[in-house]
């Protein structure tokens, strides 16, 4: 292993700013054999579990870390928006500094936002210093910046020196002696930067105060610098040739080698020494998909599994005839949701469901929930998962890691109030919507790039469109894109212009471009949010949402509610108060009857279709005619079928439809769970049934299966 830990990178989290994805940054660390890496990206933790379990996986030590803005103005300032801001590089000791640093980001991007950055003062720093160790930053540090000054002034004043030590000094005494250092950047092209490091190195002799090198890496190689430079044209909507733009132009961010960095600080052995030195102090643990529900109101004495029996026994007998296969299920079903821990989860998505229902909030569940005997008694779903021959195991079974994933929907607009009324039930401090990231995607990368080069819009444009759109599911690349459209690839080849154009715009492709907000998640924790996810303000706007997008936020322990708007049902709602209204009559949306009317089902046949969802598109009305559907049965299987690949079974499934001495089973074991599909393969359960009773498979493999069919995972469906 080296003798150098990188303390100081950046990765395309810092946006528009870096240019490193996580997985292509730990192995790069791997193939520079670094036993330990930092992850320091600006005034955010985006990548920090990614990070944490990329370098895990990797055998090398995450070290957590942020580079935050700081001033030495209180932030009650009404006048702190003039002041410089500065920075400083802060580093998770321990599992204390973990919580601490998700508490100062979370402060910084609520409380401390000022001119689009997030701020924290030295009465934040002291407040969750422990379990941190700080670094004075880079030359946009505060200590930096004063000795610049002071060489500037070509020796100047005596009190510029004493100024950097009585700041230096001072974050010694806030974080502790042994978790403050002062930062050797090495990056010898930038200007200043030996100077300062010179005027470092003595005031660190004169104070006692340790050293320590770092490289403020923001790209992997040499070779991508101009890449990093259309990222920061990109951001400041400029174009390379533009004067006295932002620019780190003729400065080598790159990650630098142990041995290169290693051999400019010969001089200074301690602060290449003081790497591994922080590296060995860091010892942080986080426990990972843990589930941490909602704190329930459950009667006194009771468990959530004991409430959630219960409830299931009052309300299902309203619902369907106690039988003993009835019972059978029930109990299996239970069995495995208390054993998995989940009655919390139920009792939550139960209690809002029922808060939008007796509101008047239209709303419906939909997915594998259905499958549910125990969501239909609790009223999470309203579809009887017998009559429908739904297997409870495609949303939840013994060997699924995956939690339950109860999909609601809720009229678009009043979602808002659904998502005010779990607020206010269970906290403001403990519930949040979720972040995402616009990326950039092969067609707009180009575009991007090309601005920032300065190529014309309609140069652009026709190369970018050469980018066919990929499958559904499937993401399409410029690679791919060159390996499948000739022209396009001819073009890189003669064309100079579209071969830097494409060159560059391969290297920003997939970088994190903005934040915005998950279109369903919501997170409710039973303690403050900051125990788990640091939080910021949705870009531009006013609502809280995590840092971590879904996946990390539920590796941190916290399920992903989903609360989605849908237009059709606020449709719905306007229709049904609007037939109130005229007729006097109140339709109760979930309790339809009958299922089988024949008017219904003629006027479809008609191809009487306009503003039906699902069912209007000009393709879906031919096929009706055709099909003359009878039943919901029909629907259902059209609705499944009218998508890319599974289209080609319609033509089949109306011949059968109407003829049914067509229909056949592949296997004689197929007709018990195929028979409403006419004996064709429609629904995601017929694949995992299949896969049962055909090939053997168990829950566990099947369930690996679905998640590689429903996510479109080519390796994994290779397996």
């Amino acid at each position: 292993m080296s003798d150098f830990v990188h303390l100081h990178v950046h990765s395309h989290y810092s946006l528009l700013d870096g240019l490193p994805k996580i997985d292509e940054l730990v192995k790069a660390a791997k193939a520079g054999k670094f036993s330990a890496l930092a992850l320091t990206d600006h005034g955010n933790l985006y990548a920090a579990i990614e990070f944490y379990e990329a370098c895990h996986a990797a055998g090398i030590k995450p070290i957590i870390g942020v580079e935050v803005y700081t001033t030495p103005y209180s932030l009650d300032d009404k006048n702190i928006a003039e002041h410089k801001q500065h920075h400083l590089v802060l580093l998770v000791k321990n599992y204390t500094g973990y919580r601490n640093l998700m508490k100062l980001v979370t402060y910084s991007n609520l409380d401390g936002m000022r001119n689009g950055r997030p701020l924290v003062d030295r009465a934040r720093l002291r407040e969750f210093h422990k379990g941190l160790i700080a670094l004075s930053g880079c030359i946009e540090g505060e200590i930096p910046t004063i000795l610049k000054g002071v060489i500037s002034a070509q020796g100047g004043p005596a009190s510029g020196g004493e100024k950097a030590a009585k700041v230096a000094l001072e974050m010694q005494e806030i974080f502790g002696k042994e978790n403050f250092y002062l930062e050797l950047n090495d990056l010898p092209a930038l200007e200043g930067q030996m100077e300062v490091n010179s005027q470092l190195i003595k005031l660190g002799k004169e104070n006692n105060i340790p050293l320590v090198v770092t490289r403020d890496a923001h790209y992997l190689k040499n070779d991508d610098a101009e890449a990093q430079d259309i990222l920061t044209c990109i951001r400041d909507g400029k174009t390379i040739d533009e004067p006295n733009r932002s620019s780190m132009q003729g400065v080598d961010y790159s990650f630098a080698s142990a041995k290169e960095i290693a051999g400019r600080f010969k001089h200074c052995p301690e602060a290449i020494a003081n790497t591994l030195k922080i590296a060995d102090q860091v010892d942080l643990k986080l426990e990972l998909n843990k589930w941490h529900f909602p704190m329930v109101q459950i009667p006194d004495g009771k468990t959530a599994d004991v409430y959630l029996r219960e409830q299931v026994y009052e309300k299902l007998p309203n619902l369907l005839e106690m039988n003993d296969d009835v019972k059978k299920r029930v109990e299996y079903e239970l069995d495995i949701i208390t054993g998995k821990g989940y009655s919390p989860y139920f009792l939550v998505v139960a209690d809002y469901v029922d808060y939008a229902r007796t509101h008047g909030i239209i709303e419906t569940t939909r997915g594998s929930a259905a499958g549910s005997l125990v969501s239909y008694a609790m009223g999470i779903v309203n579809v009887n998962p017998l009559f429908f021959k739904l297997p409870f195991e495609r949303f939840l079974n013994p060997f699924r890691p995956s939690p339950p994933d109860v999909d609601a929907d809720f009229a678009d607009d009043r979602r808002d109030e659904m998502i005010a009324y779990v607020t206010r039930k269970y906290g403001a401090d403990k519930v949040a919507q979720i972040v995402t990231f616009g990326t950039m995607a092969a067609r707009g990368s180009i575009r991007d790039v090309g601005r920032a080069l300065g190529y014309s819009y309609s140069f652009c444009d026709q190369v970018s469109k050469l980018i066919p759109f990929g499958a559904q599911g499937f993401q399409m690349t410029i690679a791919k894109a060159m390996n499948l459209v000739p022209e396009l690839k001819e073009l890189y080849e003669k064309n100079n212009q579209v071969n830097r154009l494409l060159d560059l715009a391969q290297k920003i492709e997939g970088c994190a471009r903005h934040t915005s907000i998950h279109a369903a998640g919501v997170v409710i924790s039973p303690t403050p949010l900051t125990d788990f996810t640091p939080l910021q303000r949705e870009s531009g706007g006013e609502h809280i949402v995590t840092q971590y997008e879904f996946h990390d936020v539920e590796s941190a322990g916290l399920l992903k509610m989903d609360f989605l708007g849908l237009k059709n049902l606020s449709i719905l709602a306007h229709a049904m108060e609007i037939v109130e209204k005229t007729t006097g009559q109140k339709v109760d949306i979930y309790n339809l009857q009958p299922w089988d009317d024949k008017k219904t089902y003629e006027m479809l046949a008609r191809g009487e279709t306009a503003g039906v969802f699902q069912l209007s598109s000009s393709g879906m009305t031919r096929y009706l005619k055709e099909l003359r559907p009878s039943s919901i049965l029909d629907i259902m299987a059209m609705v499944a079928l009218f998508r890319p690949g599974p289209m080609e079974s319609i033509p089949d499934y109306i011949r059968r439809k109407n003829n049914p001495d067509l229909i056949e089973y592949l296997d004689p074991r197929m007709k018990d769970y195929l028979d409403q599909s006419l004996g064709l393969i429609v629904y995601q359960d017929d694949v995992l049934l299949t896969a049962i009773n055909l090939a053997g498979y168990n829950w566990e493999e099947a369930d690996k299966f679905r998640k590689a069919m429903g996510k479109k995972i080519p390796e994994e469906m290779a397996k």
